[in-house]
């Protein structure tokens, strides 16, 4: 009996083991690390990619440039799409007509960037950082932007159709000419944005009833 007992004991320690492991890798927040080191110097497609780089017109679709440094580059024109740009650097990056439908932006850091008349159709940017960008004129479509913060960012003429704003911060941000129609708006930050002409901005967001207290309304009256 007691041979037994011990005998079963390692492998309940073991299923144990297994189950805090699987649990822990279930819930832990994913690293983005590269599987190789980066060359040196890193070229891609021939773009060396390093801050300040001069790649205008250059094809990095597809390309892993996860967590690269590429502050203050000339990407003007750049094919960019389904790129994985995830914690790059892209500050004050010039990205002009550059092509990121599908890119992978999520917590980029775009502050200064320019990007305008931009593809960024189908980009995630959740989480990125694009405070004082412009990106005016701008294609956005169908794109992700939550919880993204934009504060000051240039937004005109710029085409956000369908995309997910849900708590962007948009504060003091330029919208005229924007359109925003069928975009998700909950719990985003508009506080004196300007939006003159702008297509489905909320103009009553600083004065009216903010849009998650009526859908809460909404609801409770529908309940009743």
């Amino acid at each position: 009996m007691n041979t037994l007992s011990l005998s079963r004991r390692p492998l309940r320690l073991f299923s144990t083991a297994a189950l805090l492991a699987g649990s822990f890798s279930a819930t832990a927040y994913e690293l983005i690390v590269n599987k190789e080191p980066r060359p040196d110097p890193w070229i891609v497609n021939g773009c060396e990619i390093k801050p300040q780089t001069s790649c205008e017109g250059a094809d990095l679709k597809f390309a892993d440039l996860r967590g690269a440094d590429l502050s203050r580059a000339n990407l003007k024109g750049a094919e960019l799409a389904r790129a994985d740009l995830r914690h790059a650097n892209l500050r004050g990056a010039i990205l002009d007509e550059a092509n990121l439908e599908g890119a992978n932006l999520e917590t980029a850091f775009l502050q200064g960037s320019k990007a305008r008349r931009a593809n960024l159709s189908g980009a995630n940017l959740s989480h990125a950082r694009s405070s004082g960008a412009d990106w005016s004129g701008a294609k956005i479509r169908a794109a992700t932007l939550e919880m993204m913060r934009a504060n000051k960012i240039n937004l005109e003429g710029a085409t956000l159709i369908n995309s997910d704003l849900q708590e962007a911060k948009l504060y003091n941000s330029n919208l005229a000419n924007a359109d925003f129609t069928g975009t998700l708006k909950r719990y985003t930050i508009w506080q004196d944005a300007v939006m003159d002409g702008c297509k489905g901005c909320p103009h009553n967001w600083q004065t009216g009833e903010p849009i998650w207290e009526f859908e809460n309304r909404v609801k409770q009256e529908r309940a009743k």
